[in-house]
């Protein structure tokens, strides 16, 4: 989704100072989350702002923290939010999560991010993209330990990531403490491999996982699904 700006129904996202544009990834992420039960939530490595709006689009009292380490997607995640109509509920942090965790008395309901994921991977030429997609600053490992310490007794952190990762993802939320509460396995159309995963984790010990699936399209270059344009029709402006 290249340009300069990209248009929703209820809000606009700016992304011309951000290493990374809005994509699919995020999109599913913020229309995918629970966010019924969440007072408090917490977007680590919000980018242009897009989970954190959506969020607050699709929840009417919830206060939301964006924290973003980037000042130059941190200042435009900011001005996003505050054209908003919900910019009396959302705060941008410019700070590491790390940095971020060890400083806040807040805890959260919800934690969600669409984190830096490609692990070992070619690195793109760009600095600020490969920071923005890699985890180099911000390892899995860290990711959970710090978030974990973040989140309320019956917290959620929400995540997606490669399919193929997802077992890797499970073992280091299971060392901190936390367990798969609900999954999504997404394929972009039908026949193809799983791509992503979108994943709820919990500490409570006591769970069992609910799993399904996602196909974007019927097939490649066709119309999306129902299933994928009933889960995204309050943000993109076709639906």
């Amino acid at each position: 989704m290249p340009g300069s700006y990209f248009s929703f129904k209820q809000f606009t996202i700016y992304q011309d100072r951000c290493a990374m544009k809005v994509g699919t990834d995020g999109v599913l992420l913020g229309a995918w989350v629970d966010v019924s039960a969440a007072g408090r939530i917490l977007d680590v490595g919000t980018g242009t702002g897009i989970i954190a709006l959506m969020c607050a689009q699709r929840s009417e009292n919830s206060m939301i923290d964006a924290v973003e380490e980037d000042p130059n997607a941190s200042a435009q995640a900011s001005e996003n939010c505050k054209k908003s109509k919900w910019t009396d509920r959302i705060t941008v942090v410019n700070n590491s999560i790390q940095y971020y965790a060890s400083v806040t008395d807040r805890r959260y309901d919800l934690i969600v991010s669409n984190p830096p994921f490609f692990r070992n991977s070619l690195k793109p030429p760009v600095n600020r993209r490969s920071l923005a997609r890699h985890d180099d600053n911000l390892s899995l490992e860290s990711l959970f330990h710090h978030c974990g310490s973040l989140l309320t007794a019956n917290g959620i952190i929400a995540l997606i990531f490669p399919a193929i990762d997802i077992d890797f993802a499970d073992r280091n939320a299971y060392f901190n403490g936390m367990n798969p509460l609900r999954k999504t396995f997404v394929s972009p159309y039908e026949g193809k491999h799983f791509s992503r995963c979108l994943v709820e984790y919990t500490c409570r010990s006591t769970v069992k996982c609910v799993t399904d699936e996602l196909i974007i399209k019927k097939r490649a270059g066709s119309e999306v699904t129902g299933s994928f344009r009933e889960l995204t029709k309050e943000f993109y402006l076709k639906f």
